[in-house]
């Protein structure tokens, strides 16, 4: 299946976006490592309509004038991946989860390792919020995106929207 990309400009970077006909496939870093996510050939389509309106999306997010987005997903992954995504999906707004917490979440307490390697795979970043996942002590951890980028996102969804435009919240 064909996938077709635009970039957009945003408050956190150059993103990438990645759909097939089915949906949303993937946004990507700037300066995300290839072997993160693995999707093959890409030809460019600005005008696609998945790909639009998931800019729009992004930019109302970014705006702070949205809080959920209404997309179609094409999540590719094996099983456990997608299940972590889907755990991931339903964490609320301007809330965040533990490791652990999501493990237990989805019935096997001992999985967190499998489930942080899972979360760092989610090829659909924002949408997919894995940048609510903190370490069990409430540390940021791990993020394709960088830890600033994580922290200026939970910001942004803890009402503090004007630290999105340039400073980040001290370690």
């Amino acid at each position: 299946m064909k996938l077709v990309y635009k970039t957009m400009d945003s408050p956190v970077g150059e993103l990438k976006i990645v759909a097939s006909d089915k949906g949303l496939t993937a946004i990507l870093w700037e300066n995300d490592n290839p072997r993160r996510v693995r999707l093959g050939e890409l030809v460019e389509d600005k005008k696609h309509p998945v790909l639009c309106e998931t800019e729009r999306q992004l930019k109302e997010y970014f705006d702070g004038k949205r809080r959920s987005f209404s997309l179609a997903l094409d999540m590719r992954g094996t099983r456990f991946q997608n299940d972590v995504w889907e755990a991931l999906l339903a964490i609320p707004f301007g809330e965040t989860r533990s490791y652990g917490q999501l493990a237990k979440q989805l019935g096997n307490p001992k999985a967190t390792r499998a489930v942080g390697a899972a979360n760092g795979r989610n090829p659909i970043s924002i949408i997919v919020p894995c940048h609510r996942v903190i370490g069990s002590s409430g540390k940021l951890t791990g993020f394709a995106g960088g830890l600033d980028t994580k922290a200026r996102l939970l910001d942004l969804e803890a009402g503090n929207g004007e630290l999105l435009k340039g400073s980040v919240r001290p370690a």
